[in-house]
C-alpha cells in the first residue's frame, strides 16, 4: 500500500455521504464542518492530515526497527547469490536486484553541520540542494524569516569519516531573493559558477555568480558577480556543455526562452505559448529541451537564428498537466518528464512515444525535480506529500517509499541528492535529504 494514499479506503467499508465522513475505528459517521471552527475543528483537511501523520509516524517506527520489507517476495542477498552461482540469474538481473536490495537497506542518520560562522548552520530551512557533477559540493538555498533566500555551499569531504560531518559556507553578498531554479555552470572550469533564476526586486532576475564566493578565503579576494540582469519572472535555467553553444545558458521565462552568451553578452529569444518550467541542454548537440505549463515538451536547436513567425519547435511531446521536471538520459534517445498530475513518463525521442510510466508520485501544483541515476538504475522523486520514492528504471517498480522525518507541510518538502560517490571519487554512496533545518544521510552500501 502506498503510505501517502488517502484514507479513502473507507469507500469499500461504508458509502460516502455528502457532509459526513466515516470513521472505521468507531464504525460511525461524523459531520464535516465547512471550513475551520475553533470549538470543533472537524474538517476534511484536518482528518486527512491526521491520517497522513499517523501513517508517517508508523513508517518511521518501522524504519527505526528495521522492519521495512522488500517490495519483492524472497529478495535477500543469500538467495540472490545462490541463484547467481547456479546460473539461473543473469549478471544484469543480479546487479539490478542487488541495487534494489541496497535501497531497502538504507538507514537514516542525521548529519551534524559545521560552519566557520556559527550563525550559518541550523538557522534557516533548506529549500533547494543541488550537487555539482563530482558531488563534492552541494549548493543550498535556504529560506529566511523576513522573506527571500540565503545561499550557501556545503563541502561533502567529511562524509568519508565516521562522524559524517560536513562544512557549510555562507554567502552574505547575495540574499533576499526568491529563487525558483538553480544549476551549476562550467565557465572557467567544471562547475565554476552557479546560475540563479527567480524574483529579485521587480520584475525578476537572472544571475551567474562564481562558486568561489562561497569559501573561507579572504573576502577581499572574492570575485564579483559575472552576469546579472532583470527579466520577467524566471522559472527555470540550464547550462550548455556542447562546444557549439559554448558559454551559453538558457532561462525559461513567461511565454519565452532566453539564451544568453555569458562572454559576448549576445541574447537570443524564442517565443513560446506557455511558461517554461523545466529545461535541459543535450551534450551531443546544441539542442535545448523545454517543459511547459501547458504540458508541452519541445526542443530548440539554438544554432538557428531567430526570425519572427518561424516555429523553432522540433521534437514535440505532450503531457496532460504542467511539466515540472525533465531529464535527458545519457544516450539522449530518451527523456524522463514529470508533471503536476503526479505522472512520470519515459519518452522515446525517436518515435515521440511514451515507453514507460512510473506510478506513485504525488504532485498537484509544486515545481518538484526528478533525480535519475542510470549507473545504479534508479529514479528518485520527492512528492508534494513529502514522501521520497525510489523506482527501478528498468521495470518501473516502486522500490521504496521513505517518510519525511518532519511532519508533512508545504514548507517542509524534502530536497534530495543521490550519488554513488558523495564527497568525490573516493566518497561514499547514498542519499542526502535536506528538510527543515536538518540534513540526513541514507547510506547506500
Amino acid at each position: 500500500e502506498d503510505p501517502s494514499s488517502s484514507s479513502s479506503t473507507q469507500n469499500s467499508v461504508a458509502p460516502e455521504l455528502p457532509g459526513f465522513y466515516y470513521d472505521p475505528e468507531k464504525n460511525r459517521y461524523f459531520r464535516l464542518l465547512p471550513g475551520h471552527n475553533n470549538h470543533n475543528p472537524l474538517t476534511k483537511d484536518s482528518i486527512q492530515h491526521k491520517a497522513m501523520e499517523c501513517k508517517r509516524l508508523r513508517l518511521l517506527e518501522e524504519e527505526e526497527k528495521q522492519n521495512q520489507k522488500t517490495t519483492r517476495a524472497g529478495l535477500n542477498s543469500s538467495v540472490l547469490l545462490q541463484k547467481r552461482q547456479l546460473g539461473s540469474l543473469s549478471s544484469t538481473s543480479y546487479c539490478r536486484l542487488v541495487h534494489e536490495l541496497k535501497v531497502n537497506c538504507m538507514q537514516r542518520r542525521k548529519i551534524e553541520i559545521h560552519s566557520p560562522d556559527s550563525s550559518v548552520a541550523g538557522t534557516n530551512n533548506f529549500k533547494i540542494i543541488v550537487a555539482d557533477v563530482a558531488c563534492e559540493r552541494i549548493f543550498t538555498v535556504n529560506d529566511v524569516e523576513h522573506g527571500g533566500c540565503k545561499y550557501g555551499i556545503i563541502n561533502l569531504s567529511g562524509l568519508g569519516k565516521e562522524s559524517l560531518t560536513v562544512e557549510m559556507y555562507d554567502n552574505l553578498y547575495f540574499t533576499n531573493r526568491k529563487v525558483n531554479s538553480v544549476c551549476w555552470a562550467s565557465l572557467t572550469h567544471p562547475d565554476s559558477h552557479l546560475c540563479l533564476m527567480g524574483i529579485a526586486e521587480t520584475p525578476g532576475c537572472a544571475s551567474l555568480l562564481p562558486a568561489s564566493l562561497f569559501s573561507s578565503t579572504n573576502p577581499g579576494d572574492r570575485p564579483g558577480m559575472l552576469c546579472s540582469f532583470k527579466i520577467s519572472t524566471a522559472w527555470s535555467c540550464a547550462w550548455c556543455l556542447n562546444p557549439q553553444a559554448d558559454n551559453c545558458f538558457s532561462t525559461g521565462l513567461t511565454r519565452r526562452v532566453l539564451v544568453t552568451n555569458v562572454v559576448t553578452g549576445h541574447r537570443q529569444t524564442f517565443g513560446t505559448s506557455s511558461d517554461v518550467l523545466a529545461q535541459q541542454f543535450a551534450t551531443q548537440s546544441p539542442v535545448l529541451y523545454n517543459g511547459c505549463r501547458s504540458g508541452e515538451i519541445f526542443s530548440i536547436d539554438v544554432r538557428q537564428r531567430n526570425r519572427k513567425g518561424q516555429s523553432w519547435k522540433a521534437i514535440r511531446l505532450f503531457h496532460g498537466s504542467a511539466v515540472t521536471s525533465i531529464h535527458l538520459m545519457e544516450t539522449e534517445h530518451y527523456l524522463m518528464a514529470a508533471d503536476m498530475a503526479g505522472k512520470i513518463k519515459l519518452w522515446d525521442l525517436r518515435t515521440a512515444k511514451c515507453v514507460k510510466q512510473y506510478k506513485g508520485h504525488h504532485n498537484e501544483y509544486a515545481l518538484l525535480p526528478l533525480h535519475v541515476n542510470e549507473e545504479e538504475g534508479l529514479l528518485i522523486a520527492v512528492g508534494q506529500d513529502c514522501y521520497t520514492r525510489i523506482w527501478s528504471l528498468q521495470d518501473t517498480h516502486l522500490l521504496r517509499t521513505i517518510p519525511s522525518p518532519h511532519p508533512s507541510s508545504k514548507d517542509a518538502i524534502p530536497s534530495v541528492v543521490f550519488s554513488s560517490r558523495l564527497g568525490g571519487s573516493r566518497g561514499v554512496p547514498g542519499l542526502l535529504m535536506a528538510v527543515k533545518q536538518d540534513l540526513y544521510h541514507f547510506s547506500y552500501n
